[in-house]
């Protein structure tokens, strides 16, 4: 069974949201989360993971920008 984690998104959309993932082989988070919209991909936006020093999890997902 994979290991999962609580990382929040911060800014965009979905700011002040958090994701379940999974994390790889080395403990380490997907370094992108599409967000999707109301009309699923068509909407998406892009979060980034960066490292989190000063909040409770280890890592973010900064807003990017739209996926289209």
């Amino acid at each position: 069974m994979a290991s999962t984690v609580e990382i929040p998104l911060v800014g965009g959309v979905a700011d002040g949201q958090t994701v379940t993932v999974e994390l790889d082989s080395n403990g380490r988070p997907p370094l992108t989360h599409h967000h999707l919209g109301a009309q699923g991909l068509a909407e998406a936006q892009i979060y980034e993971l960066e490292s989190a020093v000063d909040e409770p999890s280890d890592w973010r997902y900064c807003w990017r920008g739209p996926a289209v």
